[in-house]
């Protein structure tokens, strides 16, 4: 918001320091998706990169906790009590879609598997290649095509075996909720076969409209910090449904990014240069726009279409062709398994801060209520 609009209450010392703050995080906010938004083609939606938007979010989200728990008075009080409120009921949905990006990780590592045993077969360095290693290979290839294809489906090959990050007894919580209350909606520990990452989504979204003038005033400004936050979780979990394959993904979600913030500008650049990515002709019936996801399936299907066409004995060029698929798919195995271990544990990361700060946050609300 422009400054006029946060110094909303009459100026004095206490409300000088308070705006400061409140400029600050919105300065933060700004750069850090500046220099997301300033990466090339090669490095957009990367592994690298989703592990730098988890650490900005992570970043932003502590700030954010930290401004809550200075302005306690305030959080309480109507307005505010409502944008807050809404705000964790928007985090606790989040915590599903963090779940559903761990599974996701699950299933490339079962394709990464796949490839490993791709590679491991067509080798040539120790032996020469025979039709032994053709049939593995292109078994492998088959297997993986078909989890591929699973997933692309109404389920996942994972969606019966969710693991959550919460803690070890968070199952049997989930179980006697659901038998207590009769209902079967995920939220947070685990996600049934009828649940989907787009609707999620599209729920998280409905009705994150900027604050209002007036809100504005009577939060003494702190609207505008809750309402960014929103957006950047709201931003976060898109990026990763997006990049990450999950049950019934799609990036259709509708929800605008307001031009009148600072930090609405690199959110826009990164929204529309990330859909164009996924009009791209090869990204559009990808499992995830994630770079090493696209480059394992483009491999994947140049190796099949070698391995069904060779015949023995395999010409010099057949050869070459072979051993230079072989490196692409070493590579590739080896971005997922330096890079999935590190992203799975900041999605963790994120999971356990965003339940903290709820934690945190209905804690105050309860303490408030009581003592009202």
């Amino acid at each position: 918001m422009r400054r006029e609009q946060v110094h909303s209450m009459e100026p004095n010392h206490e409300f000088s320091d308070q705006e400061s703050e409140l400029e600050l995080f919105q300065k933060q906010v700004t750069d850090r998706f500046q220099d997301l938004a300033a990466v090339t083609p090669d490095e957009l939606l990367s592994i690298a990169w989703v592990r730098k938007l988890l650490d900005v979010f992570v970043s932003c989200q502590e700030e954010f906790r930290i401004i809550l728990l200075k302005n306690k008075e305030w959080v309480s009080k109507p307005p505010l009590d409502r944008l807050v409120a809404e705000f964790f009921e928007r985090s606790v949905k989040a915590l599903d879609l963090c779940n559903a990006t761990r599974n996701g990780i699950e299933n490339i590592r079962l394709w990464q598997k796949h490839l490993e045993i791709v590679v491991c077969a067509l080798e040539s360095q120790q032996r020469a290649l025979g039709e032994g290693q053709l049939r593995r290979a292109r078994k492998a290839l088959v297997d993986m095509a078909l989890t591929m294809l699973d997933e692309k489906g109404s389920g996942s090959v994972f969606s019966h075996r969710n693991r959550s990050f919460g803690q070890h007894n968070a199952s049997k919580d989930h179980h006697r909720r659901r038998s207590s209350g009769g209902h079967s909606r995920s939220l947070s520990w685990s996600v049934s076969r009828s649940w989907s990452a787009a609707k999620q989504l599209q729920s998280i979204a409905n009705n994150l409209i900027p604050p209002r003038g007036n809100e504005i005033a009577a939060t003494s400004g702190l609207a505008v910090p809750v309402f960014t936050m929103s957006s950047v979780l709201m931003f976060v979990l898109w990026v990763l449904v997006a990049a990450i394959p999950c049950q019934d993904r799609g990036l259709n979600t509708h929800f605008s990014i307001p031009r009148q913030f600072s930090w609405g500008n690199p959110l826009q650049l990164l929204h529309e240069r990330i859909l164009e990515v996924s009009k791209k002709r090869e990204h559009r019936n990808s499992n995830g726009l994630l770079i090493e996801i696209c480059q394992a399936e483009r491999c994947a299907r140049q190796m099949t279409d070698l391995v069904d066409m060779v015949q023995f004995p395999l010409s010099e060029e057949q050869k070459m062709e072979v051993e230079q698929g072989v490196q692409e798919l070493a590579l590739i195995c080896k971005a997922f398994k330096e890079g999935l271990d590190p992203l799975e544990r900041q999605v963790s990361q994120v999971f356990r801060s965003i339940m903290n700060c709820r934690t945190e946050g209905l804690e105050f609300f309860s303490k408030s209520n009581s003592l009202e």
